[in-house]
């Protein structure tokens, strides 16, 4: 399924359980067909893990083929749209969900589950922060070497230009949050500067030279 998500088909295809179209959860999927009732699809982003698509519609259904169609809604829908525009766009939302959710994942577990500027060891309270925003055709795929587990203050203070990382790893921090004194928050900001990246197990997930770079560019600018 994820495959003909990424390739932006209208639907997708949904295999039944099992060989006999009469079982019963292949007469769920019938029924939910021909009532034509929004369903919820849970899709795996990574193991263990997975993305609540709200609603689904159960397009087709094809006793010889063992296969149902599943085409995405947008949240609000109660019904199955039949403009193929309108469905190649909902599946284009779900694509940016599963983008997002399944990068976020990788990032994190490269990490060991740890934010890379203070070693927060808790997954919940992070980020994936893009290096290169994932607008940009170029360099913003959701590929791990461009994201950095940040938890949410060091995101904003990254996102914001208050933070940089330079192509060697090294960390660097505004002159304007340098001479502020107001608390430990941000004497332990402060402290970041000059420090070392904490940097993944495995030195293919690092985080790429070229993006930092560029990324860090815009760091000095903002100064």
């Amino acid at each position: 399924m994820h495959r003909q998500i990424f390739e932006g088909v209208d639907s997708v295809d949904y295999a039944f359980m099992g060989t006999d179209p009469d079982a019963a959860d292949n007469r769920w999927l019938r029924d939910a067909f021909t009532e034509r009732v929004p369903v919820i699809y849970f899709l795996g982003i990574s193991p263990g893990r997975y993305q609540a698509i709200v609603p689904a519609f159960v397009a087709g259904w094809d006793a010889r083929a063992l296969k149902a169609q599943v085409s995405m809604g947008l949240p609000g829908e109660d019904r199955l749209s039949q403009d193929t525009a309108e469905r190649r766009y909902a599946l284009r939302v779900v694509k940016q969900r599963l983008h997002q959710a399944s990068f976020r994942d990788a990032v994190i577990a490269a990490y060991r589950g740890r934010c890379a500027l203070s070693g927060l060891p808790e997954p919940m309270l992070l980020d994936a922060a893009h290096i290169i925003a994932d607008g940009d055709e170029r360099l913003g795929q959701p590929v791990v070497s461009n994201g950095i587990p940040l938890s949410k203050i060091h995101h904003a203070a990254f996102d914001a230009h208050l933070i940089g990382i330079d192509p060697d790893f090294k960390v660097h921090v505004a002159e304007r949050l340098l001479s502020q004194n107001d608390g430990p928050l941000l004497e332990a900001l402060k402290r970041l500067h000059g420090t070392d990246l904490h940097l993944p197990g495995r030195a293919m997930d690092y985080p790429d030279r070229d993006r930092l770079a560029q990324r860090f560019e815009g760091f000095r600018k903002a100064a």
